[in-house]
């Protein structure tokens, strides 16, 4: 029985290694981190946490993903079972839901279309991270930033 567990967790991470998995991992959690902190700061109704755990999900599709590509679902011809694209629509429809909760209408005006616009985009950065393209993400979230703080003064409007 013992040998079967330490089987089982030896073969875990056969297409991404786990330093290469907690190291993207960690990359999502902390790059959607500084994109849900500007919402917290602004005190908007998604924040820090939520942002991370929609890119931490997002990231953990994209490597579970990758594994079942690797490992379990090749079909006896070897074609593959499992779309990679379909995990990045899985991820959209699923923020969606989320994003659809949050934008509300209000006395004729669209509310948090910002905020909504960033747990989508928390969901990309997740996608990068867990497709091994942190530099993207990095690039995207110093990019989403300076939109978000550096052109907050520019444009008064109540869509955040």
């Amino acid at each position: 029985m013992t040998e079967l567990i330490v089987h089982e967790l030896r073969d875990t991470f056969r297409a991404v290694p786990f330093p290469v998995a907690f190291l993207r991992i960690l990359s999502a959690v902390i790059l959607a981190g500084l994109v849900g902190a500007e919402r917290e700061w602004r005190r908007k109704p998604a924040g820090l946490r939520t942002h991370m755990l929609v890119s931490l999900a997002a990231c953990l599709y994209v490597i579970v993903g990758r594994e079942l590509v690797n490992v379990d679902f090749v079909g006896a011809r070897g074609e593959m079972r499992v779309d990679p694209i379909h995990l990045i629509e899985a991820v959209t429809a699923g923020v969606a839901f989320l994003v659809a909760g949050i934008v509300i209408t209000s006395g004729g005006k669209v509310l948090n279309v910002t905020t909504g616009a960033s747990l989508w985009l928390a969901g990309a950065i997740g996608l990068a991270c867990g497709a091994g393209q942190i530099p993207l993400a990095a690039l995207t979230t110093v990019v989403v930033l300076v939109v978000m703080m550096g052109l907050a003064s520019v444009v008064q409007r109540n869509d955040d």
